[in-house]
């Protein structure tokens, strides 16, 4: 049971292996992987509280495989990308389901993501999966914040 347990932490943490694909650049891979499922997700769910709920249910999956998939040697390892799943995924939720917005969705995010701004990098401090999931969960909430601002200005 505990073997099978690691397994789908694993393969959970791993964004279901997309973040063993590419040599490098896993994270943006990942994160590109998930905006497209998202796309697909949100026209068929069209919900934002289901979309919503998924979330939060991936962010405490991510948590708990992170922790396990993750080692004393490598706290953070570029392999786990669930991380990067959920954060993309909190940047589109609320926008209109179109590939603009979702390209813009994924700049967005990889930027803040990558460059951390606003305090963001402090959350990686935490440890295990919850500093793992936890900074990219920020990241997409202020990518979800500006980009919703946004297009509430521009309708």
């Amino acid at each position: 049971m505990v073997k099978l347990s690691n397994r789908f932490a694993f393969i959970f943490a791993t964004g279901f292996y997309t973040g063993l694909w590419p040599l490098k650049g896993p994270a943006t891979f990942a994160s590109l992987v998930s905006a497209v499922i998202f796309f697909f997700l949100s026209n068929l769910l069209s919900n934002d509280l289901y979309l919503s709920i998924l979330i939060i249910l991936f962010t405490i999956l991510g948590i708990w495989s992170s922790n396990r998939t993750a080692t004393s040697k490598d706290k953070d390892p570029s392999k786990v990308v669930i991380d990067e799943w959920v954060g993309m995924w909190i940047t589109l939720l609320f926008l209109p389901v179109n590939i603009v917005w979702f390209m813009i969705g994924f700049l967005v995010f990889r930027y803040l993501d990558i460059f951390k701004p606003f305090g963001i990098r402090k959350i990686e401090r935490f440890s295990g999966g919850v500093g793992i999931m936890l900074d990219d969960v920020a990241a997409g909430f202020l990518g979800c914040i500006v980009l919703n601002a946004i297009n509430l200005l521009v309708r």
